[in-house]
């Protein structure tokens, strides 16, 4: 068994995979791109429709000054040159969720180009291109499940028609499924912190497609690719890539050849499955659109939308490192949305010691979270709260063991820091004729330890600071307690 293990495992290492993601995001804007039907997510079926958006004979677009701005915000905050003249066109086919027959894109002439984002891969930094970034409009949605006769019946709800979107596609420049997860993570953090979208994929505001191909290290020549649709997280895209890249290696090694073909993701079965072959590329019969004149961004206004970008991720979080004396893995926790970032800057600007603050939220706050199956932002606890008691262990009046107590008692509870700790009232024993008695009993009960530390043990002390926590509850005062641990011992 080992050996087969072992064979299979240097099989894939003689081979390195090609990945490149073409990524839909669309536009928080209160309108469609090119008509003012509400963009909102969750209205009845085909209400949020118009002659324009349906495509209905004599309807012209109008093309949406906001989604314009969010789409060149997005573009420079993904280091992308900008066109001042981009072109919208016709993209030609046909399918039910597409009424017009029609989509209104972008092919030759994007709004943006040559852009890139750093991922950390290995033990450096890997910069992944990005070839474009170009508008259109959404289609509708398809439904093939849920109803009584889904069976035999799709269902068709155009709401989606003429929701403004960005495509975003890679270069061909990631290697492994980590590096394609942290490209994903690190292109949803500026979307989010930009705030032109809420990215949030199990609504389709993301939607992502990874094309997939494998070849011999070494090699120059790409390999033939596969296209994976219908991945809706992160997690499963990388565990898509994974199968993939085994699958095709597998297929190429036993002397057979990968086909150019659409596959579809099963999370339930942890493999992919072919949807279509995609021999060549399917002819949309691109050609301008008649009814939208080019898009002009000048260099001004291109100004003006740079003037509003925020301080970006990477940048927030080198800053806070330097401004605070934080770690790089409490920065990138500190920073996962900008909102959580804003908190923990509030809080630790008021705090008395800004890397206790940090330090809570990494020793009590994420690892609770992430066995309740909660986001940060879903935390009963706030951050003001994490402050709190970051002051409260700070000036001496929680011990550890306390502060682990009431966190536990503020997610049972789903109640923030303050008016558990208001109720609770822990007090710590500061009164040395108090813990002195109790050290008496703890020495005198132990004989062979204090024998231990009088030849020379010092790390004994620990024991007897243990045991004389035990004894109070918990509710010892560390630093006194350590202090007067020690001085009897030496007497």
């Amino acid at each position: 068994m080992a050996s087969a293990v072992t064979t299979a495992s240097e099989v894939l290492a003689k081979y390195e995979a090609v990945i490149g993601l073409e990524v839909h995001v669309q536009l928080l804007t209160e309108t469609k791109a090119f008509c003012g039907c509400p963009n909102r997510f969750g209205a009845p079926p085909n209400t949020n429709v118009c002659p324009v958006c349906l495509g209905l004979p004599g309807a012209l677009p109008v093309l949406n000054k906001r989604a314009v701005e969010f789409a060149t915000l997005a573009s420079l905050a993904l280091n992308c040159a900008v066109r001042e003249r981009s072109v919208f066109a016709r993209k030609n086919y046909f399918y039910p969720d597409l009424p017009k027959g029609y989509q209104i894109s972008q092919f030759d002439k994007p709004l943006a180009e040559h852009g890139w984002i750093e991922v950390p891969s290995g033990d450096g930094i890997r910069r992944i291109g990005i070839t474009r970034l170009h508008m259109e409009e959404d289609a509708g949605k398809s439904m093939h499940d849920g109803f009584a006769d889904s069976a035999t019946r799709t269902y068709v709800d155009l709401n989606r028609c003429g929701t403004p979107l960005i495509e975003i596609v890679s270069e061909p420049d990631m290697r492994t499924p980590d590096e394609a997860y942290e490209y994903l993570t690190r292109l949803k953090e500026i979307m989010l912190y930009t705030a032109v979208s809420d990215c949030n994929m199990e609504e389709g505001s993301l939607r992502c497609d990874a094309n997939v191909s494998v070849r011999l290290k070494g090699a120059e020549k790409f390999g033939t690719k596969a296209e994976v649709k219908n991945v809706n997280s992160f997690r499963f895209i990388r565990a898509a890539l994974e199968y993939e890249i085994q699958r095709q290696t597998e297929l190429v090694e036993s002397g057979g050849r990968v086909v150019q073909e659409t596959r579809l993701w099963n999370a339930a079965e942890g493999r992919t499955y072919s949807m279509r072959s995609k021999e060549q590329a399917h002819d949309y019969r691109y050609f301008p659109e008649p009814d939208l004149p080019p898009l002009i961004v000048t260099d001004a206004w291109k100004a003006e939308i740079a003037s509003r970008m925020p301080e970006l991720p990477k940048a927030r979080r080198a800053r806070m490192i330097a401004e605070y004396g934080i770690t790089e893995q409490d920065a990138h926790t500190l920073t996962a949305t900008r909102e959580f970032a804003d908190q923990f800057e509030e809080a630790a600007r008021a705090a008395k010691n800004p890397r206790r603050v940090a330090n809570l939220v990494q020793s009590e706050l994420t690892m609770r979270l992430k066995a309740a199956g909660l986001e940060l932002e879903q935390s009963p606890v706030t951050m003001k709260g994490v402050a709190q008691a970051a002051d409260l262990a700070e000036e001496g009046k929680l011990s550890s063991k306390q502060l682990k107590q009431l966190f536990d008692l503020c997610f049972e509870r789903t109640e923030d820091f303050g008016p558990v700790y208001n109720r609770e009232k822990p007090q710590q024993i500061t009164d040395s004729s108090v813990l002195e008695k109790m050290i008496d009993e703890v020495i005198a009960a132990n004989p062979a330890q204090v024998e231990q530390y009088r030849k020379g043990k010092k790390t004994v002390a620990a024991f007897f600071v243990g045991q004389v926590m035990k004894v109070s509850k918990g509710q010892a005062n560390p630093a006194l307690l350590n202090e007067l641990v020690t001085r009897k011992l030496d007497g």
